[in-house]
This record gives C-alpha cells, structure tokens and sequence, in this order.
C-alpha cells in the first residue's frame, strides 16, 4: 500500500534549492493529527484494519532503515543521517516521497518531523534528539504488533461506549471527554510510575470533592512519608499533614517511631489549601484499587514530556474544565457556582445527577481515519510484545 501524501506540492530539495523561512510550506504539527473522532469510536477501530494492512505491506517489503543516532538533528544541518532520516519519513508516510533523499535539512524535513512526533507523543519541536531516535528506530514488524494487539483491545471497548463518557489513555498520559461520539475536550493527565501503575479498570464517576481533604495511602506512607520523616522530621507540619489514631485522635509527629512501622498503624490527613496534593479537586468512582482522579498544585508536570510519576491515581490539566462538563445535569452547578466554590475554598462533596462512564484504557496504538496511525511507548509492558524486533 503506498504511503500517505502528507503535505502537498512539495519538490525534491537539493542544496542548491532550499528555503529556510519559517512557513515556507504547509507545517505540520501536533494539531494535525488530532481531531474531534474518540479513540473508543467504531471508526477508529475500522480505521485499524487499514492500518494493518498498510504496516503489512511496509514489512514485507523490508520495513524502514534505522536512523544513526550519532549527532542531534535540526533545521539548517547538511549530514548524511538527514538522507537515511528522510527515507525513514518516507516509508512511514510523515514526508512525501517526491522531497527525495537530499543530506539537507530542510523546512519539509522539519515539518515532518514535527508530524512524526506528535503522533508518538513526543513534544513536536521538529528537532531528532534520543526520544525521536528511539521511536524512530522501533521496527515496523513492532509497529505492526502493537497495531494488531490494539485492534482487538478497541473493538472490546469500543462497544461498551455510553453517550457521555471519560477515558483515560494510560500510555499516552492523556484524558478525552466524550459525548455522541465527539471529543469535547482533551486533558494533559500524570499517571502511575512503572512500579506504581495505574489500573486497567471501567467505572461510573459518580462524585466530586471540592477542596478536599486528602488521606495518604498505607502504601505511600510506607515507600514515601516514613523515609521523608527520618531525613525531614518537619516534613508533615510544613505540608499540613496531621496524624490520627484510628479511634479519630490526633497525635503529634514526635510521638510515632519513624524507625519502624509503627506509622503505618495510623491515618495522614493533609488539609485542604494549596499544599493540598489533590489540589483543589477530586473525581471520585467506585473501584478496588483505591485511586480517584485529580488536581495537583504542581501545575508544571503536565508540561513534562514523561508523565508517569504518580502511586496510581490521575492527575488532569484544566480539570476545572472537566468538572464544569461533569456538573452539567446538576441543577445549579454551572461554571460560576463552580468557580465560586474553588474560590471560597469551601469543603464541598456533589453527587453527580448523571453518573459518567470512566475507562482506564492502555491504547498504545490507533488509527485515524484519515491514515494517522499513533504510537505511544507500551509504558507498563502490558502489549506483549518485549524487546523482539526494537530495532532493525
């Protein structure tokens, strides 16, 4: 199957015949593979079998030549990589293949790097450094895998869809609000560590806490506050965690022997405000796992490209956004009370009046279709696939 033309009216490049400005030609960024169709959509998971057959053809006919990872590549540069890097482009359909194999580095090269990235979820500055190297040189045999692997993980879901729905993407770290089959919007998520994942898992969101209080887990206070209080025996007082029997008592942190685990016997509580570590706000669903979704006053990690730091729970960028959206049917909450609640910061808990589908999915590849095809790293290995075939 031919590769898809992705930018159009484009000329082979030579030394000779190059133009640097900014806009010269049809860039394409991380909004060019995004739109309004869901990932769990009958389209997407009809765009799959396409997709497939496309990765087949592109394995047969001897897959695609890994890019040597030997120096940083940009806009401007003259190096032999820049030509094996084109042919790459090529094969994957992110460059077309009249743009030919010149050594340049050319504001087509650039644009279709930047196109490449945002459909791995890399930042798409149009710059190959070692993220793009290595997604770059996963082979198209594993490629194929995880498109066929995921096939199947879609269909699944895919029928189980409600009108107004959340799913979470715990590979790409991203959230989609749906409703009838549209997009409403998208949040940036932080999800579990590789040794702390998040759970696979469907559920109803049925409850919103406004500035709550946040009760440590036993796990984290083991792996986390203990070792924290013997190295910064102020620790719980600056971040306003109190320390509770279980008969509701409070005690003070001198008293607890950080030394052994003794602490774990107890109940943490942080109290609402800023140092908050759920933020302002918390999405509550049934589940075993004991993990909700939430704020974080620590805004600056959605902008990190690697977003897999928290003990399992969901972190949401503009989750005030996400609220206004789940508060819709309740009568009297629209986004001024909304807002004027987060504002007071009075201590608030809301059924909501329509429970909202939740999925905790792993979708580390899908098809768009216009002929995107997506991949997100398998994070938590769950794909099946190992190291077989990772490079050509």
């Amino acid at each position: 199957m031919a590769a898809v033309v992705l930018i159009s009216g484009a000329a082979p490049a030579t030394a000779q015949n190059v133009d640097w400005r900014p806009g010269f030609d049809a860039i394409l960024d991380e909004n060019a593979v995004r739109t309004s169709r869901p990932i769990l959509s009958p389209e997407i998971a009809a765009a799959m079998d396409l997709a497939i057959l496309r990765y087949q053809d592109i394995v047969s006919s001897g897959g695609w030549p890994v890019v040597p990872a030997t120096e940083t590549l940009r806009l401007g540069m003259d190096s032999p990589s820049v030509s094996v890097l084109r042919q790459r482009l090529i094969v994957s359909g992110d460059l077309v293949a009249s743009a030919g194999t010149s050594t340049i580095f050319d504001s087509y090269v650039e644009a279709a790097v930047r196109h490449f990235q945002a459909r791995h979820g890399i930042p798409a500055d149009g710059i190959v450094g070692p993220t793009t190297f290595s997604a770059l040189n996963v082979a198209a045999a594993m490629r194929l895998n995880q498109l066929i692997i995921n096939r199947d993980r879609l269909r699944e879901l895919a029928a189980t869809t409600t009108p107004r729905y959340v799913m979470v993407n715990l590979p790409a770290a991203e959230i989609e609000a749906v409703e009838h089959g549209v997009v409403v919007s998208r949040h940036t998520a932080v999800v579990g560590k590789v040794d702390r994942p998040s759970p696979i898992l469907t559920s109803q969101i049925h409850e919103i806490n406004f500035n709550p209080f946040w009760t440590v887990p036993v796990s984290i206070i083991r792996r986390d506050l203990i070792p924290l209080m013997q190295q910064h025996p102020t620790y719980l007082r600056d971040q306003g965690i109190r320390i509770y029997t279980q008969q509701g008592q409070e005690i003070m942190p001198e008293a607890v022997d950080w030394y052994s685990d003794e602490a774990t016997r107890y109940v943490f509580r942080q109290d609402p405000g800023d140092l908050n570590s759920l933020g302002s706000v918390k999405i509550n669903f049934h589940n075993p796992h004991a993990v909700y979704m939430h704020d974080t006053p620590n805004k600056t990690l959605f902008g990190n490209e690697y977003r897999f730091d928290s003990s399992g729970c969901v972190r949401v960028e503009n989750i005030r956004g996400l609220i206004v959206w789940l508060l819709r049917d309740n009568p009297g909450w629209d986004a001024t009370q909304i807002n004027s609640v987060f504002m007071s910061g009075q201590r608030i808990d809301v059924q909501l009046t329509s429970p909202v589908r939740l999925y905790f999915a792993y979708v580390t590849a899908w098809a768009m279709e216009d002929g995107v095809v997506n991949f997100r790293e398998d994070i938590y290995a769950m794909d099946g696939i190992g190291d077989v075939a990772s490079l050509q």
